[in-house]
């Protein structure tokens, strides 16, 4: 039987309908065109409805970019207006009936869909560590994903790694400060006088460009820490890394952030720990969400 994967976006949702192998069957899209509250709810209940009538499938997961607070049964995703505590399974089951539906968070999805089609296919344990305009990680843990008391685990983007507290990190943490894609280009117009995105950093690295090369080389040693430290809290198998960042050229970093990380790690599990790029790219979110109602 097939299963329905939804991954919410900032501007459009993206659903696949999927065999028991994981191999796409057909996809879809709806534009939010700023829809909020019940309206997005609305509209992602009439494209799992529309895709119910066309085929047999055991349930639907959904990705939310946010939080999924599972004991209120709401999720928070700061992209969606109205998606402060929002009753999204409640909002789905009214209007799906007896509909299986299963709901998590990006970072969830993106392990999960690591682990079913990706690089993480044969781990029980793997972290997914996803770079974009954030940081966050997905961690599967002795073949769990893990959610904490607040369903929060995984928000990379304030690890500490600095040893001198700077106010700069108040808004997204010190690790994201300095090398998620927001924070390259943060860091490189602090150098420039100027601002400057991270895809013009990336260029000017490639190029040699000594001020761009500086604020690289600063984000692989971020990146090599925090990888080191995820390595020795929870001795993973693989950390994948994805993302926006690490789809175009960050991925040729990672030896590099793998010698960071050799440093800094636990040095037995570190010797034991692969560093890799996503083999599913943007992909992962929507493949996780459809293991979730075929891992359950």
């Amino acid at each position: 039987m097939a299963v329905l994967g939804i991954d919410l976006g900032a501007t459009k949702i993206s659903a696949a309908i999927f065999n028991d192998g994981g191999d796409v069957i057909e996809r879809r899209y709806s534009l939010l065109e700023g829809r909020g509250g019940d309206e997005a709810g609305k509209l992602i209940s009439s494209l799992i409805g529309d895709l119910c009538k066309d085929y047999d499938i055991s349930g639907a997961g959904i990705c939310v970019p946010g939080i999924v607070y599972s004991k209120k049964g709401t999720v928070w995703c700061p992209n969606i207006p109205g998606w402060d505590e929002y009753p999204l399974a409640q909002t789905l089951k009214k209007s799906l009936g007896d509909i299986r539906i299963e709901i998590e968070s990006d970072r969830t999805c993106y392990i999960l869909g690591e682990k079913w089609r990706g690089a993480a296919k044969d781990c029980d344990n793997a972290i997914y560590l996803a770079v974009g305009s954030g940081i966050g990680a997905g961690i599967l843990l002795d073949g769990r994903v893990i959610h904490g008391a607040d369903d929060i685990v995984g928000a990379t983007g304030w690890m500490a790694l600095e040893s001198d507290y700077d106010t700069d990190w108040d808004k997204c943490g010190c690790f994201e400060t300095f090398a998620s894609g927001n924070g390259i280009g943060y860091q490189a117009s602090k150098v420039y006088g100027r601002e400057v995105s991270s895809y013009e950093v990336f260029d000017g690295y490639a190029k040699g460009d000594e001020k761009a090369v500086k604020v690289i080389r600063k984000a692989v040693q971020m990146w090599g820490k925090g990888a080191a430290n995820l390595v020795s809290l929870f001795n993973p198998e693989i950390i994948v890394f994805g993302g926006g960042v690490f789809s175009g050229p960050a991925k040729e970093l990672i030896p590099d952030i793998y010698a960071e990380a050799l440093k800094w790690a636990q040095p037995i599990a570190i010797r034991k720990t692969r560093f890799c790029a996503s083999e599913v790219g943007s992909d992962a979110a929507l493949i996780g969400a459809g293991y979730l109602v075929r891992n359950k």
